[in-house]
């Protein structure tokens, strides 16, 4: 196989069969070809895209690229969740502990953060002590134990993607649909659960803005777990605004903690307990209804908030001790209105530049950066009230483009859709 010319076979929008997929993954992974070239074989993709057959033999090649984690020793099913993404999306850290707090168990492997959108490990590696690259025997003990678990793939568990994932964060390679759901689904079939339930956002803050693109995203997930034999379902979700009050990884884990608590953001909170009220719905085997009601009494008993908790001591983090940045500082508002849209790409963006993310393949985390919003879509805003905090160690956001965000008008919106719709 010679890697240049699968290479100038993608470029020139050419079908890639099986054994030149499987190579070019496992040659990556041996260190045969080098980052350049992977990263011209990714921009091929992205820019000619894959049908479904090279979807499934990209997905299967990074499968095989490791181990697959056996869940077979853990009675029950064994439920997973997985968000595409997007700016504010801290789902997982919410659904998570409530659908355990009902009996399900949920063994989950997650990423690190992708372009501009954050990643549930670096949120939760914000809590002191909290442990995520756990062992596959520390994975299933623990699930078996608690009844949750949410870990970094280990080197043995899909390396192919946890250094292509690393590569396409820095080369302008995030945005692409075979490419997003290989490596959705590569670690979903990897981690062994019976069924999954995917979160595909939508909207100018996703990672897939287009309505359409998002739809294809989302059926080809799902068909990757039928022809892999998983129950998969996926919500298509919007994100055309800031999800929640907060972006950045300290700050995202304490609205979790927040929102488990019962006093968290009304939108974020209708999206947790519909996403946790389908995994239980499947992981039981009862209807959406019945389910509904169990989660609901799961977040307001506090049995989910003990949950979360339980499970963050589990993996050795101290929930009172969360990373905070330095500094703060209020951006108000230069004119009065009603808020009609939020570039919140433009916010993440800010937030980036700070330290929220990586710039750079190898970037260290700035856990307590990011900004609180205060106002949004629908919400009225009079000259001088505060738009948004910002939290800060050494370099501060640009105002002005925070200001920009902000689009204001003399009439109310009335907002976008929470879920545009189900693909089972």
């Amino acid at each position: 196989m010679n890697i240049t010319k699968i290479i100038e076979k993608k470029k020139d929008n050419k079908e890639l069969n099986k054994d030149e997929i499987t190579y070019a993954v496992n040659a990556y992974v041996m260190g045969i070809i080098s980052d350049a070239q992977m990263s011209s074989l990714l921009m091929a993709i992205c820019i000619n895209g894959m049908n479904l057959d090279e979807t499934y033999f990209l997905t299967k090649a990074m499968i095989e690229s490791g181990n697959v984690i056996d869940l077979s020793s853990i009675d029950g099913i064994k439920v997973d969740k997985h968000s595409t993404g997007g700016v504010g999306d801290k789902t997982s850290l919410v659904c998570l502990p409530i659908v355990a707090a009902c009996g399900v168990n949920v063994a989950k492997l997650s990423g690190r953060g992708l372009g501009h959108t954050g990643g549930t490990i670096d949120k939760l590696e914000s809590i002191k002590g909290f442990r995520s690259d756990l062992s596959e025997e520390e994975f299933i003990r623990q699930v078996k134990s608690i009844g949750i678990v949410d870990a970094e793939q280990t080197k043995q568990i899909v390396p192919a993607d946890k250094k292509m994932y690393a590569l396409r964060d820095v080369t302008g390679t995030t945005r692409s649909v075979p490419l997003i759901a290989s490596s959705i689904m590569s670690k979903k079939l990897a981690a062994g659960a019976d069924k999954i339930v995917l979160d595909v956002k939508t909207g100018s803050g996703a990672l897939i803005t287009d309505f359409e693109e998002s739809m294809n995203l989302a059926k080809m997930m799902v068909m990757l777990g039928k022809m892999f034999n998983k129950k998969t379902i996926a919500l298509i979700t919007d994100m055309n605004e800031p999800l929640g009050d907060s972006i950045g990884n300290s700050l995202e884990v304490k609205e979790a903690i927040r929102t488990l608590s019962g006093i968290g953001n009304k939108r974020l909170t209708d999206l947790c307990l519909t996403i946790a009220s389908y995994m239980v719905s499947m992981g039981k085997d009862i209807s959406l209804k019945e389910a509904k009601k169990q989660v609901e009494d799961a977040l307001t008993s506090k049995r989910a908030l003990n949950k979360f908790k339980e499970f963050v001591s589990y993996q050795g983090g101290d929930i009172n001790q969360i990373k905070e940045s330095k500094y703060s500082y209020d951006i108000l508002s230069n004119q009065d209105g009603y808020v009609r849209d939020i570039n919140e790409t433009m916010l993440a963006m800010e937030c980036l530049s700070m330290g929220s993310g990586r710039i750079n393949k190898d970037d260290t985390i700035k856990h307590g950066v990011g900004m609180i919003i205060k106002k949004h879509i629908g919400d009225y805003v009079s000259k001088g009230d505060v738009l948004v905090t910002v939290y800060y160690d050494d370099k501060k956001v640009n105002d002005n483009n925070v200001l920009k965000s902000f689009m204001l008008s003399s009439t109310k919106s009335e907002g976008f859709p929470l879920i545009y719709t189900v693909i089972e």
